[in-house]
């Protein structure tokens, strides 16, 4: 029942947090939960079988204890008797002379023992050098303890006599003669050890003669420690009762702690098992069963062939399994927290307990028996670190290619512009095949754990890095635009290459979506899909499919940003002295729209080779549109004029005729007739500027139908470019806007026109 305690600020770090392990941590809670209860149960079970254990041997020793009761009143009863008997003077004499005798007889035992103790130990001395030769069987090892036993005593008995006089000299005497038999009890526990060291392997060979003889010693011993531990409580307890009966307690007067010696050295058997299973397991991470097989033989062989052998007191299955269980912890808890440890060996570990349970249970021990849960229920925290180690590697290697990819931005003057080119010859960045290759060895890292909680959060950790990404290309491309779209110096140097960029950027997003269906090659992000969907839950790929959605939506825009932003630039750069003069009066003697399309149809060709060829048309597109607007937008230059002296009108259609030239002569009809049908928006700009102003209501209330996005502020300064302009003219054109019921659909060239 040792949890470690849960903090929700590491487990809920993030807002996203709460959708994505909401239902892994209610799952992981609710099996904590279950396995509390289950401990909880079998607790109170082994408290109640402890209590009522308990209450028997109370009621036991209540009746024992009436039963000495009554005896002690006869006996106090037959000894008044006695008293009345005989005079006070006889009683006394009586008594002194029972002390004498009683002592005479305790002097002449101990002289006989202490005569006849060398030989006794010599007698021992050659049973332990006949047992040397037969170390399998040691046929003499009960007399041996036996005899011991007796040995032993007497030299407790003989020290604690001497003890009680105030003679150092004799002590030193006494301790010299007994000197012989305390290397004779080295030998024997040597010998006790070196069997318990090996009970499974006799158990094994079948030598169960040897450990039962092993069994009873250890159990004389374990009674004759109880036995001194209760004397020992007896002393300290009832001091003044006890003293008088020390004289007449024979048998061992310490501790000799056999039983103890006997776990321990169960425990040191296992113990270079372990080291090894640890070596084995360090230079294989996939060899831990294998390795931990002994672990599991040496429990059954205890409980097949050991269990009867041992007094049934000492459950000797479950003691072993116990002392085994807590090692399993240890040596597990151990590696975990080893710096040296691999992912790969705390991933292996990660994956051991319900296996180690499992064959557990086959044993016949439920979990909650085991007592501590075998790493301390560290799975979920343990799969988290590795998951952020793996995450960890991958922001690493992101911000390294991200540093690359600025550095060769901010170089791109160089030859080449950092650019490179693909097998199709179109402009690439260098490092997004980098990019795309350590994102599937991260996977795979991941795939390596055999989970798909890790898989899934290393995947939504690539999701979120490469939307990321989305957004810091398009700032930093910005940002450099900036310089150029802000610039009052006209410092031009690097625009160039910065068209590159934008046109090997559009090309990068293109390569992560476009499947090339006819050639079975998958672009990046479909294959990352299909790498990692085997990987992660139905209920996750369902998420996944909206995050692979989005992803895609998002190079789309950031491939179409390019080439906005490159026609954007066009007109700042390249178009920036050109477009004041639109609908000035220096507009009608010059020939800029038909230069501004030479200057475009001169970038178009200049750039279709190494332009992926679904941008093409795009590019096309969206010049077109930026030209229209910026056309439109021209009633704003500063002294820009519509005086019907002037015929305007011929020099609009011989702007829109130029362009529509251009667009005529486009290769894709498709292309062509969509960019005509989005200029035609000009009849009706034309129509504000040449209509009656009685007119003039009706004609904005057609423009506003056919496009509900027009903007008032651009009707206002189309109808103050007119010669004829009066306030009266926009005040009706309000009016009407107020009465119109206009619908909404979707966005139409006017909502760019400010």
């Amino acid at each position: 029942m040792d949890i470690p305690p849960v903090h929700l600020p590491t487990l809920l770090r993030h807002p996203d947090d709460l959708f994505d392990k909401l239902s892994a941590l209610k799952t992981e809670f609710a099996r904590k939960k279950s396995l509390i209860d289950s401990q909880l149960r079998a607790g109170l079970r082994d408290q109640l079988e402890t209590t009522q254990s308990g209450m028997s041997h109370l009621s036991d020793s209540q009746k024992t204890l009436q039963s000495i009761k009554e005896e002690m009143m006869k006996i106090d009863k037959i000894a008044s008797e006695s008293q009345n008997q005989i005079t006070g003077t006889d009683f006394a004499t009586i008594n002194l002379v029972s002390q004498a005798h009683r002592n005479f007889n305790a002097v002449e035992t101990m002289r006989r023992n202490l005569e006849g103790f060398a030989e006794r130990v010599g007698d021992v001395e050659e049973m332990l050098r006949e047992d040397e030769s037969d170390y399998e069987q040691m046929p003499n090892l009960l007399k041996v303890h036996y005899e011991l036993t007796r040995l032993r005593n007497i030299r407790d008995d003989a020290m604690e006599q001497i003890s009680r006089g105030d003679d150092p000299g004799l002590r030193l005497t006494l301790e010299d003669y007994f000197e012989r038999l305390d290397g004779v009890v080295r030998v024997f526990d040597e010998r006790i050890e070196l069997i318990a060291m090996s009970l499974i392997t006799l158990v094994q060979a079948g030598n169960e003669s040897l450990v039962v003889r092993f069994a009873l010693i250890i159990e004389a011993e374990e009674k004759s420690d109880q036995r001194v531990m209760a004397l020992q409580e007896a002393l300290k307890d009832h001091r003044e009762i006890a003293t008088r009966f020390q004289s007449i307690t024979d048998g061992a007067k310490t501790v000799r702690g056999y039983k103890e010696k006997f776990l321990g050295c169960v425990k040191d058997a296992a113990v270079p098992q372990f080291e090894k299973s640890r070596q084995e397991f360090m230079e294989d991470p996939g060899s831990l069963e294998k390795s931990l097989r002994w672990y599991f033989n040496d429990l059954n062989t205890v409980k097949l062939g050991m269990q009867q052998l041992m007094p049934k007191k000492w459950r000797i299955f479950r003691m072993w399994a116990g002392i085994f269980h807590q090692m399993m912890h240890d040596f597990l808890i151990g590696i975990v927290e080893d710096p040296e440890t691999s992912s790969s060996h705390t991933l292996e570990i990660v994956g051991w307990p319900e296996k180690y349970y499992r064959k557990m249970l086959k044993l016949g021990f439920k979990q909650e028996e085991l007592g501590v849960q075998v790493i301390d229920n560290r799975e979920t925290e343990l799969v988290r670190d590795f998951r952020q180690l793996i995450i960890k590697f991958l922001d690493e290697w992101i911000d390294r290619i991200w540093v690359a990819e600025r550095k060769d931005f901010a170089e791109r003057s160089v030859d080449g512009g950092n650019l490179e080119t693909d097998e199709y010859g179109y402009f690439r960045n260098k490092n997004l095949i980098d990019l795309w290759r350590m994102l599937r060895e991260q996977l795979e890292a991941a795939a390596n754990s055999k989970r798909a909680d890790v898989v899934e959060g290393v995947v939504d950790a690539m999701f979120q890095r490469l939307r990321q990404r989305q957004q810091a290309w398009q700032k930093m491309l910005e940002d450099e635009s900036a310089r150029y779209e802000n610039s009052t110096t006209g410092d031009l140097e690097g625009f160039q290459p910065l068209q590159d960029w934008l046109v090997a950027t559009a090309n990068d997003q293109i390569a992560c979506i476009d499947d090339n269906e006819e050639e079975g090659r998958l672009a990046y992000l479909s294959d990352f899909k299909k790498k990692f969907s085997p990987l992660v839950t139905p209920q996750y790929m369902d998420r996944a499919e909206t995050e692979v959605a989005a992803l895609r939506d998002g190079y789309v825009d950031l491939s179409t940003w390019c080439m906005a932003k490159f026609a954007s630039l066009v007109f700042t750069v390249d178009f920036k002295t050109v477009m004041p003069d639109f609908f000035t009066p220096k507009w009608y003697t010059t020939t800029h729209m038909a230069r501004m399309i030479a200057t475009f149809e001169e970038y178009v060709s200049d750039y279709r080779m190494v332009l992926h060829h679904s941008l093409v048309d795009i590019f096309i597109e969206i010049f077109a549109d930026e030209l229209l607007v910026r056309y439109l937008s021209s009633v704003r230059n500063k002294g820009a004029k519509f005086k019907r002296v002037d015929n305007f009108q011929d020099k609009i259609f011989d702007d829109l005729s130029t362009a529509f030239e251009f667009f005529n002569s486009l290769p894709n009809p498709e292309v062509a007739n969509a960019i005509k049908e989005t200029w035609r928006v000009t009849e009706a700009f034309l129509g504000l500027l040449t209509v009656e102003r009685e007119q003039i209501p009706d004609t904005f209330a057609g423009f506003k139908t056919a496009y509900w996005d027009l903007q008032i502020s651009w009707v206002e300064a189309v109808l103050r470019s007119r010669d004829d302009f009066e306030r009266s003219m926009l005040n009706a054109v309000k009016a009407r806007a107020a009465q119109m019921d206009v619908v909404r659909g979707p966005e139409t060239i006017m909502s760019k026109v400010k």
